[in-house]
């Protein structure tokens, strides 16, 4: 007993000095990827309408995917055993055996997982045993398949499977398996639902074999509108829309920059598990979506699986027999295209110079803090985060809001430490819910700049700028807080300058460019061609020269910023 705990310390531990370079190279030949979703994840093949079928194996090879992703619940009566020993019907196991075969056989790499095991969420200890006896036998009888079939612990772990059981459960399925399959690339994902939110608290076993996978569903309101399992609200964000500017970018790039630090300081490769947006979004938007998401994921060197195949989120349509050519176009086919912009008006703009500009910090539960105002910021000193992250809140109401609108919230933002916190615009009365989602970023020791875009679907004169800090000991810092009533910029010409306003030069450029800035601009950004950010300074009046030498040579795009006005113009570097 004694020998055995001390494995599983070890085991649990975070890996020290591995490569992963296997699992690099397993992860760069995952690449693009699509979920059997609804099929075997569903608690009978045939129950929620999408039955699989021998044919969507090569169907999805022809359209150049490189492996399918398997979600399967091994749970119900009907495939396993209830009681000890947990067994697992052959009749089940070879019939995914036959769907792994015919993925494999088409060259495909292929992720089959544990999906909707609910009884582990909801009692982990009492169905800990189940949990790994299962796996014994899914790494037994797949253990003489090549390194082209990889193996998934658990789907989205949540409820009573804390992020701390999780480690564990996770460190000593990977044990489990390592008996029969010692080679096996193995994804262990995140806690609290498989997101970006639990990224924090995942500690890596001390193995070479494995790689780390993230969904990815932001903005929640925009890809999951009208679902009907999507909570109460779903309905309230129908006609939401993805826009694809410049600020819907830099959310997502600021929400994965977790991810990127993670995969870098652990040399780990990152697998984005599930990521689509729901029927019920206007296909525009769901194409502008999944490009961007598709484009940024293969920048970060990240293999990716659309969430799903033929279902609610699907490229296929079972029935019509037809494919949604945007979202295979978006998926396959699109290049990153330049970011559409938007202009702002002032709601709110924090004024923290002197006070706390009608600020409030409210804490429930064991929650204890203290608000204070310095440098220009608001100090919240915590001595106790409690349980709940609504146990320590700093408020700002009597915000006026008009349905129709979109709303732009930025902020900067600091902690002593890594911390992870919750910023939305909500309601100032019961249910007190939010407007802007319930999304959780992470603050560290240096300042960053946050952004939150949403859609009002009511009017609110009363609303509220919210700021969710509990469950972390962890003193935080904000300052710059603003929030603006936002417009898509769908001409240049409503914002084109004159020639006395603005000059850029010379155009190609080889070395130094020169922008003379005779209308007052604040701030130049340069994006590449895949619409990454590469260049950002503050501009002086008048003359200002930059050095781009460093540049590879091709198209940029040049951004001119000035209070609520964009100018922007291709360059062409030499």
């Amino acid at each position: 007993m004694k020998l055995f705990t001390l494995v599983v310390i070890f085991f649990s531990l975070k890996s020290i000095g591995q490569t992963h370079e296997h699992a690099f190279e397993i992860n760069k030949k995952l690449s693009r990827g699509i979920n059997y979703g609804n099929m075997f994840e569903a608690p009978t093949e045939t129950l929620w309408g999408n039955p699989w079928q021998p044919e969507y194996a090569s169907m999805i090879a022809e359209l150049g995917f490189n492996h399918v992703r398997i979600p399967i619940r091994w749970e119900p009566e009907a495939r396993s055993s209830l009681t000890s020993p947990y067994t697992i019907k052959t009749s089940f196991l070879n019939r995914i055996k036959q769907v792994v075969d015919s993925a494999l056989n088409n060259d495909l790499f292929v992720i089959i997982n544990m999906h909707h095991h609910d009884s582990l969420y909801a009692y982990p200890d009492a169905q800990k045993e189940r949990f790994l006896a299962q796996w014994k036998q899914i790494s037994e009888f797949f253990k003489d398949y090549s390194d082209s079939l990889l193996f998934e612990i658990l789907n989205e772990p949540h409820g009573n499977l804390t992020a701390d059981k999780w480690n564990s459960f996770s460190g000593e399925a990977l044990q489990t398996i390592r008996t029969d399959n010692p080679d096996r690339i193995i994804l262990i994902g995140t806690a609290e639902y498989g997101g970006l939110s639990g990224l924090s608290k995942l500690q890596l076993p001390d193995d070479e074999n494995i790689i780390v996978t993230v969904h990815y569903y932001n903005p929640f309101s925009f890809t999951h509108q009208g679902a009907s399992w999507a909570g109460n609200d779903a309905d309230s964000w129908l006609g939401t829309e993805w826009t694809d500017t410049k600020d819907e970018r830099d959310v997502m790039r600021q929400e994965f920059s977790s991810l990127v630090t993670f995969s870098l300081e652990n040399s780990i490769p990152v697998h984005i598990g599930e990521f689509g947006a729901y029927s019920t979004a206007d296909m525009t938007s769901r194409a502008k979506w999944t490009t961007f998401l598709a484009r940024y994921f293969e920048q970060q060197s990240w293999s990716w699986a659309y969430w799903e195949f033929s279902a609610g989120f699907g490229i296929y349509n079972p029935n019509a027999e037809t494919y949604y050519e945007n979202l295979v176009n978006a998926l396959l086919h699109n290049k990153m295209p330049e970011p559409a912009s938007y202009k702002g008006t002032t709601v709110y703009a924090s004024n923290l110079e002197n006070s706390i500009d009608n600020w409030n910090l409210y804490t429930q539960g064991t929650g204890d803090a203290e608000l204070s105002n310095g440098n220009n910021s608001l100090e919240i000193t915590i001595s106790n985060g409690s349980t709940e992250s609504w146990h320590v809140q700093l408020v700002r109401g009597n915000i006026s809001l008009e349905k129709g609108k979109k709303y732009r919230l930025s902020f900067k933002a600091k902690a002593d430490a890594d911390r992870s916190f919750s910023p939305y615009v909500g309601q100032s009365i019961s249910p007190w819910s939010s407007y802007s989602g319930y999304n959780a970023y992470t603050a560290s020791d240096s300042l960053q700049t946050f952004t939150v875009i949403f859609d009002m679907t009511e009017n609110d004169d009363r609303a509220r700028i919210v700021f969710d800090l509990g469950k972390s000991d962890i003193n935080f810092s904000v300052t710059g807080i603003l929030l603006e009533e936002i417009e898509l910029v769908t001409s240049l010409s409503e914002i084109k300058p004159t020639p006395e306003d603005i000059e850029i030069y010379p155009n190609p450029v080889t070395e130094n460019l020169i922008v003379n800035n005779i209308g007052n601009y604040t701030q130049i950004l340069i994006f590449n061609i895949s619409g990454k950010l590469v260049f950002q300074k503050e501009l002086a009046k008048n003359l200002n020269t930059f050095n781009i030498n460093s540049f590879n040579s091709g198209v940029y795009l040049v951004q001119l910023w000035r209070e609520n006005h964009l100018f922007q113009t291709k360059i062409i570097k030499n």
